[in-house]
């Protein structure tokens, strides 16, 4: 299998030389497999935002590769990591991010007209992942007029039209209620399942874990210990990701 997200001895040192410095990561590897469903657990101040940002190119490592797609992202010059970043990532945030002066269907839009995509091919693509998303009867509604719930999958579609390589979540049932978390947790194992997307979702939350195939614990800059849902059920790997975090 090939890999979408290979990461390789990467270490990050936040303050300059000859001033107190503080290493945020401590020389990370892990690989991520194309069509896979990855968490990445730990608690405040592990590791796991810097990783995030490091691997969605808004920072850099102070050593180390990471490759995304084949490519190596610390390599590219500014105007080229933008571009690649609006056309292999997809980002799923915690609290949305969604414009709230445009339509459902403009902020899904997005992207695609950000690479200058033509009108009629993004709105081709728009209705196809709105339609996966179960959200095509508030396309033409603003956010403001829609739940937590829905906001989240528009933003899952803005995240996805543009068929990114890799999807990152930053806690993205943070700021759902449980029905909600549940029914997005559902919509991203569907589309990993179904359509092959690869998925990488940071998460402290051990119920949003307990869907995905396989959990990487950061701790102290670090990644420690694996954890593989293999045949388990859900309620069962649920089970075992409760007592790992109660062993650490």
């Amino acid at each position: 299998m090939s890999k979408v997200v290979n990461v390789d001895a990467v270490t990050k040192t936040y303050g300059k030389k000859g001033e107190k410095q503080y290493q945020a990561l401590k020389g990370v590897d892990f690989s991520v497999e194309t069509g896979e469903f990855v968490a990445i657990m730990g608690a405040s101040g592990s590791g796991k935002t810097t990783l995030l940002n490091i691997l969605s190119t808004l920072d850099k490592p102070t050593t180390g590769n990471v490759f995304i797609n084949n490519r190596d992202i610390n390599t590219l010059k500014a105007n080229e990591m933008a571009d690649f970043r609006s056309k292999e990532i997809g980002f799923i945030f915690q609290d949305f991010n969604l414009l709230e002066n445009l339509t459902n269907r403009e902020n899904i839009a997005l992207p695609l007209s950000l690479q200058g995509v033509s009108s009629s091919k993004i709105d081709k693509l728009v209705d196809q992942i709105a339609k996966k998303l179960d959200i095509e009867n508030i396309l033409n509604k603003y956010p403001a007029e829609i739940s937590g719930g829905q906001k989240q999958r528009v933003a899952s579609a803005r995240a996805l039209v543009h068929e990114p390589a890799i999807l990152l979540g930053d806690e993205p049932t943070g700021a759902l209620d449980s029905k909600s978390a549940t029914e997005l947790l559902e919509t991203m194992k569907t589309l990993n399942e179904r359509d092959k997307v690869s998925i990488l979702m940071v998460t402290h939350d051990p119920y949003s874990a307990s869907y995905v195939q396989r959990i990487l614990f950061i701790k102290d800059g670090k990644i420690g210990k694996e954890l593989k849902r293999e045949d388990k059920t859900r309620e069962e790997f649920y089970q075992d990701i409760i007592a790992e975090l109660g062993r650490n």
